[in-house]
């Protein structure tokens, strides 16, 4: 029987290709979506039996509690999760606010690691290891103060990996990826967007399908755990005083 990845934010973006990569390697995909129901249902129709679309707000912790049941219910098991939808606002660290900032956190740290705490109890029961995956941002290890609390919440995510991968072994592997500037975000234009994509050491756009790729790579190799990998043209390794579509505007 083939394996079942649930990816969030799977309808669209890096979610997609996350979805199109594992399915092109033998595995089902539960494609998660929140605002994206056209979307999803899209990929849906595209993909057929190897693809079935789960409803969920991450900020509700209720409905994100329910969301790997549904999936085990639907295709009767679950081998690995991506944790690839955040949300992405813009704030200032003398300004910030505390709802944003909680939203920040409950989206992107709490319901990815609350996720991977229902597959490890999921694959403990089955007998199985499995392996979750965080999707990061290379801003994590090239700091800026541009969009404050999206930045917290994933230098909390990375920090989880290793402490995840010893919390949660033997039952799953956790792992993390950070990707650089691959799609516009933002208030981003296309133009701006053309000029900052190239601004790492390879001085070319990061394709996202290598994303995905490096991603279903990590997930099929089993003796990888606790690793972070940047996919990113060496992005991190351009310090920025400010977050690059800004600079690319000044």
């Amino acid at each position: 029987m083939k394996p079942v990845v649930l990816i969030t934010g799977g309808a669209k973006r890096l979610g997609l290709a996350c979805c199109m990569a594992f399915v092109a390697r033998g595995w089902r995909v539960a494609c998660h979506y929140n605002h994206s129901q056209a979307d999803a249902l899209a990929l849906k129709a595209a993909l057929g039996d190897e693809c079935d679309i789960f409803a969920c707000d991450l900020g509700d912790v209720d409905q994100v509690q329910k969301l790997v049941p549904a999936v085990i219910k639907r295709f009767g098991s679950l081998a690995c999760v991506v944790n690839n939808a955040s949300i992405f606002e813009a704030d200032e660290g003398i300004s910030f606010t505390a709802p944003t900032f909680l939203k920040h956190q409950t989206i992107n740290v709490l319901a990815p690691l609350l996720l991977a705490q229902a597959l490890a109890v999921h694959c403990q029961q089955r007998g199985e290891v499995g392996s979750a995956v965080h999707v990061l941002d290379q801003k994590v290890d090239n700091l800026n103060p541009d969009y404050f609390s999206y930045t917290v919440s994933k230098l909390a995510l990375r920090d989880t990996v290793k402490l995840q991968a010893q919390a949660l072994a033997p039952n799953i592997r956790v792992l993390g990826v950070s990707p650089g500037l691959i799609y516009v975000s933002g208030p981003q234009s296309e133009a701006n967007f053309k000029k900052a994509a190239s601004v790492n050491l390879l001085k070319t756009p990061t394709d996202p399908a290598n994303v995905a790729r490096a991603i279903v790579d990590l997930v099929t190799n089993p003796a990888i755990n606790g690793a972070i990998v940047n996919v990113d043209s060496g992005q991190h390794l351009v310090p920025l005083g400010r977050d690059v579509m800004f600079l690319m505007d000044e």
